[in-house]
């Protein structure tokens, strides 16, 4: 995308925008969708070289502004961290954030967007029958009126509701963590779009190897 066309600049890191902060010596530039899991896995296992930083999550709704958001943050920010890593997979950019993070000199998560990654990327390219399948997370379970509801006005003309999902047959929920509330509100989320409903506890997949292999250059 070119300079000139962009809509939305990224902020620097400052302020509230900072989920973690640890020591400085590894940056995570992540998609906000993935806060909560990133700072699970943060405490849980004590990464205290690691802070955290956080793009808008309703970007995936927008994904043209992730690249050059990315590109932004990582250009205003390189000097001051030893390693930055964009914790996004393509999540709909079209290869255009792989460029990007390519281009940089920066790594990425693998994959096409988190369901593929928290399901773990050789598992979920296995799975052919998911074909006509609609995924939910912990966040978009906890975020699916924001997101998905309201955005489409399904709140307002359930008429709707056959063309945005008459082409999906199946919801599956991805867990990362048990919860059976959140797994009652992604069974009443299926049957309010009319689809057969399936739960999958995945944890975190990928997202915590990937992780778990970062650590500061020497």
């Amino acid at each position: 995308m070119r300079r000139g066309k962009r809509q939305v600049r990224a902020p620097r890191l400052s302020g509230p925008s900072i989920v973690t902060k640890g020591t400085g010596e590894v940056l995570l530039l992540a998609c906000g969708a993935l806060a909560r899991e990133i700072t699970d896995l943060i405490d849980t296992n004590g990464w205290t070289h690691m802070e955290l930083h956080c793009l808008p999550a309703i970007w995936h709704n927008h994904p043209e502004q992730i690249a050059p958001a990315v590109e932004d943050v990582v250009t205003a920010n390189r000097e001051r961290y030893q390693d930055i890593f964009v914790v996004y997979a393509d999540c709909g950019t079209g290869g255009a954030l792989q460029a990007t993070c390519e281009r940089l000199g920066v790594s990425m998560v693998p994959g096409p967007h988190c369901y593929s990654f928290f399901e773990g990327n050789e598992q979920f390219a296995n799975n052919g029958d998911d074909l006509g399948t609609f995924y939910l997370t912990d966040f978009l379970v906890r975020q699916f009126d924001a997101f998905v509801w309201r955005p489409l006005r399904l709140d307002q003309h359930i008429e709707l509701r056959d063309m945005y999902f008459g082409q999906y047959t199946k919801l599956v929920y991805q867990a990362q963590i048990d919860d059976p509330k959140l797994t009652a509100l992604a069974e009443d989320y299926a049957k309010r779009l009319g689809l057969v409903f399936e739960h999958r506890m995945t944890g975190y997949g990928d997202l915590a190897t990937q992780l778990a292999d970062l650590r500061p250059s020497s």
